[in-house]
């Protein structure tokens, strides 16, 4: 299978990232081809609404590094996001390539059927804290007509290593089983 992995940490050493590689390392060892997309490192502008999406063969008419990833999406069985919450909600590092998930729809691109997964973690213990990543997220998946397979969300981590007081490395990397 191959797998798509968009992250949203700008923190290479966060929780989020941990949860990543374990989910990485253990769909590796399964035998998965991943390619992964750490979106705070890339130059990734938010959606101009312009409806030129693949008129210049490129998913966005806006050259940027969404152009990189559209065709991984596109070629990938499954895609994976990763990222911490901020502020309630999905990370400005990612929320420009999802914003531009649009393009796949305008460009008339055959982006049905993926399988579709979520690793999450934010700094409260209460889990609705979350709702503001989960909720957008599965509603994107229904859009796009993805299977969500599974969601790993885990409350209480803030600073860099306390995802180590959690299962959530197991449950990232047991993600990996579902695809």
């Amino acid at each position: 299978m191959k797998i798509t992995v968009i992250t949203g940490s700008p923190r290479r050493e966060g929780n989020s990232f941990a949860m990543t590689d374990a989910f990485i390392h253990e769909a590796e060892q399964r035998g998965h081809e991943v390619r992964r997309f750490d979106a705070a490192f890339m130059k990734i502008g938010g959606c101009h609404a312009c409806m030129t999406c693949y008129r210049t063969g490129k998913a966005c008419s806006f050259d940027d590094d969404f152009n990189l990833i559209a065709p991984a999406i596109l070629e990938s069985d499954a895609v994976i996001f990763t990222m911490p919450v901020y502020w309630y909600s999905i990370p400005a590092q990612i929320k420009g390539v999802i914003d531009r998930l649009f393009s796949l729809v305008v460009g008339g691109q055959p982006y049905a059927g993926k399988k579709c997964g979520l690793i999450v973690c934010c700094e409260e213990h209460d889990m609705t804290v979350m709702d503001g990543v989960r909720i957008p997220m599965e509603r994107t998946a229904r859009l796009l007509q993805w299977e969500m397979v599974g969601e790993v969300l885990i409350p209480g981590v803030l600073n860099a290593g306390e995802i180590r007081n959690t299962d959530g490395c197991l449950q990232a990397a047991a993600l990996a089983d579902k695809l």
